[in-house]
């Protein structure tokens, strides 16, 4: 292959990647709207948090079962165990707590508060491998914390206890995540980061299933034509395919890039909740909201 025709495949590799990191932002950003929906429909969070998981689980498993031949080696017990421990805080804990949030609190919002998860990732950094964070990142986090401050202070008239609490699980949501990320850094150069995505999300399936056979009756699985439709939605598309659009997309343009088009997702939420649902933002909070996706959008730039 001549120099030109490589450089014409890599510039053709690297337009695929940022339309595949579109894709996996504008799918993933499908979920809170389709959440709310089956809210609306009386299903409850353990029952479509099940059914998104084991609509989801026969994908993974497939992807465990391609990767797995892929491998170049073996899997470590203490791997398999920290991939497993990982995927149940970073798919279980963290989605049931965005789950629950996300009864109380609007789509939109819910998004612009877990869009915070880089600057939990930042903190854990710094606070689990002694990473300094540096000044512009620090303004960073001010500015994206200062938005927060002003989207919830102008929606505070509309916050009751419930939600609240709602907004604060939606934060844990995105603390997880962020240990997730972090601890999981470690683990996927080793592993390989379809091998420990297959891995991590198995896992989370099976807690949520377990999960909801433990706190509900099994004939609360038997739900509308339209709520398994909008599970089959959140499971698909909200679910399997931006775990694969992304992981591509990382391997194509980098994370940093691929993190920058992540501002995207809450945008488009937004957008969705308020052509889909009626939801809206004030002045204040759009002037908050895009504090939040500035601060988190240059904490993500790539460092010089």
């Amino acid at each position: 292959m001549t120099a030109a025709a490589r450089a014409e495949s890599g510039r053709r590799g690297e337009a695929i990647g940022y339309l595949l990191a579109i894709l996996g932002v504008l799918a993933f950003s499908t979920r809170p709207v389709l959440i709310r929906l089956g809210y609306a429909e009386g299903v409850d969070a353990e029952t479509l948090l099940a059914l998104r998981m084991g609509l989801s689980l026969p994908f993974f498993v497939a992807m465990w079962a391609w990767a797995r031949r892929r491998a170049t080696g073996p899997l470590a017990p203490g791997d398999l165990l920290r991939t497993v421990a990982l995927g149940l805080l970073g798919y279980w804990i963290a989605s049931y707590c965005d789950f629950l949030g996300l009864r109380t609190v609007p789509a939109g919002l819910g998004r612009i508060i877990l869009f915070l998860y880089p600057t939990f990732v930042l903190m854990l950094s710094a606070v689990m491998l002694g990473r300094r964070p540096q000044r512009r990142e620090i303004l960073c986090l001010a500015v994206a914390y200062a938005g927060l401050f002003l989207v919830l202070d102008a929606a505070a008239d509309s916050f009751d206890a419930a939600r609240l609490g709602g907004a604060g699980l939606i934060l844990l949501s995105a603390l997880g995540y962020a240990a997730y990320l972090v601890w999981g850094s470690e683990t996927v150069p080793r592993i390989g980061s379809t091998r420990f995505t297959a891995i991590a999300m198995m896992s989370a399936c099976v807690a949520c299933i377990a999960q909801f056979f433990v706190l509900r009756p099994a004939d609360h699985l038997l739900v509308s034509g339209k709520v398994l439709g909008i599970a089959a939605w959140i499971a698909v598309i909200g679910t399997v395919l931006p775990v694969w659009a992304t992981s591509e997309a990382l391997k194509r343009i980098g994370a940093p890039r691929a993190a920058l088009l992540g501002a995207l997702g809450p945008i488009s939420t937004i957008l969705l909740a308020w052509a889909g649902m009626d939801e809206g933002l004030t002045g204040l909070q759009v002037v908050g909201a895009l504090l939040v996706l500035g601060g988190v959008g240059l904490l993500t730039l790539p460092r010089r």
